[in-house]
């Protein structure tokens, strides 16, 4: 405390009172907003509600609504999401880096597969850009991974950014060792594109944490949550 602030408290009169008020907020309308995000998408924590609060307030022209009023809302009414328990370090270190600073440097690509209420089984094969993470393309299927639907998906994210024209210059296509991905006519369809295929070390999905994290994040935030009683079902839901 400064000198000053000091003199001015020792010679303040005993009537004094202190005029500052604290600032009394209607958190209502937020609340209810909150609850509207959280009722579709209950696996968000207050980071992506806030995100995606904020992205409607800009929509309908409204003042935006702070992270930690968010954080704060939903703590005192019992909305957060559960800490998650920690895991244990790896024994094995993985150095290197997966994430690249310019888009079209290199592309990841890998599937997963989620069973419907009736039995039913899908398959889905994707690609992502390494650097803006956006899905470039996907293809699903009732069969297995096979080459032909990762040749579909080669193509299709190559044309979604670059039309009818080849890159200039190699994009790096990182995958697991899966048989789809390595089989000759993938590799050389591959190359026809202008993709340099790479696969990573055995028993190392860590090197394609990017490509593996999405599928994490898809099963939990989605499919977990959305209806998938049979497969047309689906089928009209997965181009989200």
């Amino acid at each position: 405390m400064s000198r000053a602030q000091l003199h001015v408290i020792l010679r303040r009169t005993d009537d004094w009172m202190d005029g500052r008020r604290s600032r009394h907020t209607d958190d209502t309308d937020v609340l209810l907003r909150i609850h509207h995000v959280i009722g579709e998408l209950p696996t968000y924590g207050y980071r992506r509600v806030w995100a995606l609060l904020r992205r409607q307030a800009e929509l309908d022209g409204m003042p935006a609504i702070n992270a930690k009023r968010v954080y704060r809302i939903m703590r005192q009414n019992a909305l957060l999401l559960e800490r998650k328990p920690a895991v244990p370090p790896s024994k094995r270190a993985h150095t290197g880096r997966v994430a690249v600073k310019e888009s079209n440097q290199r592309w990841c690509s890998d599937g997963f597969e989620f069973c419907c209420d009736n039995g039913e089984r899908l398959r889905v094969t994707f690609a992502l850009d390494c650097c803006d993470r956006e899905a470039l393309h996907w293809a699903v299927t009732t069969g297995g991974f096979n080459s032909e639907t990762v040749l579909d998906v080669m193509l299709g994210a190559v044309e979604r950014r670059f039309g009818n024209d080849l890159p200039s210059s190699p994009v790096e296509w990182l995958t697991d060792n899966g048989s789809c991905y390595r089989a000759n006519e993938t590799r050389q369809f591959a190359r026809m594109l202008g993709l340099e295929p790479k696969n990573t070390a055995v028993r190392s999905p860590e090197s394609n944490g990017i490509a593996e994290s999405f599928v994490k994040t898809i099963k939990r935030d989605y499919i977990s949550i959305m209806g998938k009683r049979q497969r047309s079902t689906v089928l009209t839901l997965i181009y989200w």
